[in-house]
């Protein structure tokens, strides 16, 4: 394994990057580290920001610094552990079909495959959590089969329809709210991955899988009203290593 790289950011944070590619071994480095200093109870440190291939640290310079913090992370680092983790399996239905994947029939043709083989694909093995962010409870996913490095929409959408299912760079994300967004859309699912009301507003966390399952628009309905119901709740399974 590479050794990771000490970066400053300003005078308050300090960056810790593992690698330059989007890699899962490099992503679950990122999440161990984030793990292991907040245990630590490290003085001075004011937020920890994990993201796909690093992790930046806030620091009070009143009370630490990046130099201190480095030795720190550094120590720590010596003696991680790459081995895989325990995790959360999600079943998550999405509706590729219609006006809940608009982009699906050109994402087929990029990739030179009939839609159905496109939607096959795409929930054939479940897809691990790098990370959060974006928007409350916004997943990021991978990595898909090299088939899907599709670059993003060179125009972005003004409005993504909530809970839409999209991909671009052998990733796939859920757009939770409305919102503006440059990735294709291919499907939909009913679930909300972010709902401010219920007891734990967001559904899942980085290190969780998703396996996505295809229902029928009808299903979908169903799903959707059962959900706004408050009748329906998301399948999840613990996984050992």
């Amino acid at each position: 394994m590479s050794e990771p790289v000490f970066l400053p950011a300003g005078d308050t944070a300090l960056v810790v990057q593992f690698g330059e590619a989007v890699d899962a071994a490099v992503n679950r480095r990122v999440r161990h580290l984030a793990l292991k200093l907040r245990e630590s109870e490290q003085k001075g440190i004011v937020d920890i920001v994990p993201t796909i291939r690093s992790l930046m640290v806030h620091y009070d310079p009143l009370v630490t610094g990046a130099a201190t913090l480095e030795a720190a992370i550094s120590e720590m680092l010596h003696h991680e552990d790459a081995g895989e983790d325990a995790y959360r399996l999600w079943s998550i239905p999405v509706c590729y079909e219609g006006d809940c994947a608009p982009d699906l029939d050109n994402v087929a043709r990029e990739m030179e495959l009939d839609t159905a083989e496109v939607v096959r694909r795409h929930a054939a093995e479940p897809l691990e959590i790098f990370m959060m962010g974006f928007l409350p409870g916004f997943p990021y996913l991978g990595l898909l089969p090299e088939e899907f490095d599709i670059p993003r929409l060179f125009e972005p959408r003004v409005k993504v329809p909530a809970r839409s299912i999209s991909i671009a760079v052998r990733q796939t994300t859920i757009y939770t709210v409305e919102c503006p967004g440059g990735w294709h859309l291919i499907g939909r699912t009913p679930v909300e991955f972010f709902d401010p009301f219920r007891a734990q507003p967001i559904l899942v966390a980085a290190g969780d899988r998703i396996r996505f399952e295809p229902v029928a628009a009808g299903e979908y309905q169903s799903l959707r009203k059962a959900v706004e119901a408050g009748d329906y709740e998301a399948v999840s399974e613990e996984v050992a290593p």
